[in-house]
């Protein structure tokens, strides 16, 4: 298959099942609310050394529930005790902390975490239980308890519960390039096309990753280590996967809360990717030893 003069290699992406929770950041102005995201965000990239994947998504709420601006952020970790517990962390070091900040839960799931419900105790006693009927996508439509606590700028409210639900993570694919400003443009505009598609995230700095890794390492500490066979600099001394006129490759990794919405980020990114510069594009596999989600390309590109 060839799409605007790119070779679409006869592969796929393998993934892997994850836990997905999806919460809502209000502050004073959309400055604000982004500013306590991105913080929530940090050192977020890969549950292999951060214990969680994070990322600000890239659609924008329709509504919330206090009428003021809003970011979604969605996280996935390996079980639903690592979500609960990173959701802790973060909210309480990077949400709570940042002035005029709410927080809520985005994500409509029969689980549901205590995450408000550990954070009060910040309050020192002064705490405040509070229910309302704002109408959500994520709460059922029901009414929401939310707690209030003293901080002061005023009072920090969160939501008592968080959902959290089954969701995949690892999709990916590989930019194989001439030079690296034009591989880097094309994963550019990968991911500007991916941020439209709701239920998705790419955790990596701006959504791109140079280090690529594969599973295992010659030293037994390591479960992980760079994919040297996608390694440019290191054609001849391993078994390489790259065609001759490649000087750089990229990665793009895609979380989502559906395969569905998995295959779609990865079907218009790779569109969006295709043109001058792009030699062939690829996906990271490792023979279905990793996760049962995989990801053909040309399955996913065949109704473009």
């Amino acid at each position: 298959m060839e799409i605007n003069g790119v070779c679409i290699d006869e592969t796929y992406a393998e993934a892997f099942g994850m836990y997905a929770s999806r919460v809502l950041i209000t502050a004073c102005s959309k400055a604000w609310a982004l500013e306590a995201a991105r913080s929530m965000a940090g050192y977020g990239t890969s549950v292999i050394g951060c214990g969680c994947e994070v990322a600000i998504e890239g659609t924008e709420p329709a509504e919330t529930p206090d009428d003021r601006p809003g970011v979604s952020v969605m996280l996935f970790a390996l079980s639903k005790k690592g979500v609960q517990e990173q959701l802790i962390n973060r909210i309480g070091q990077c949400v709570m902390t940042s002035p005029t900040s709410a927080c809520y839960n985005e994500l409509e799931a029969e689980d549901r975490l205590s995450i408000g419900g550990k954070l009060k105790f910040f309050g020192d006693g002064f705490q405040i239980s509070k229910r309302f009927d704002a109408q959500l996508t994520g709460n059922g439509g029901g009414p929401r308890r939310v707690w209030r606590i003293p901080v002061m700028d005023g009072e920090f409210i969160v939501e008592d519960r968080f959902g959290v639900q089954k969701g995949v993570g690892g999709g990916n694919f590989l930019l194989l390039g001439r030079e690296l400003p034009a591989t880097l443009q094309a994963a550019e505009r990968a991911i500007e096309a991916m941020r439209k598609v709701p239920g998705v995230i790419m955790p990596f700095p701006g959504g791109v990753v140079r280090s690529g890794s594969k599973v295992g390492s010659r030293y037994k500490f390591l479960n992980a280590s760079s994919n040297t066979a996608f390694c440019p600099s290191l054609r001849g001394a391993v078994k390489s996967e790259l065609p001759e006129g490649v000087g750089a490759v990229l990665e793009v990794v895609i979380d989502g809360l559906t395969p569905e919405a998995v295959g779609e980020a990865m079907r218009v990114g790779i569109l969006a990717a295709c043109g001058p510069g792009v030699i062939k594009i690829s996906a990271g596999n490792y023979g279905g030893k990793l996760g049962k989600h995989h990801f053909h390309l040309h399955q996913l590109l065949a109704e473009r």
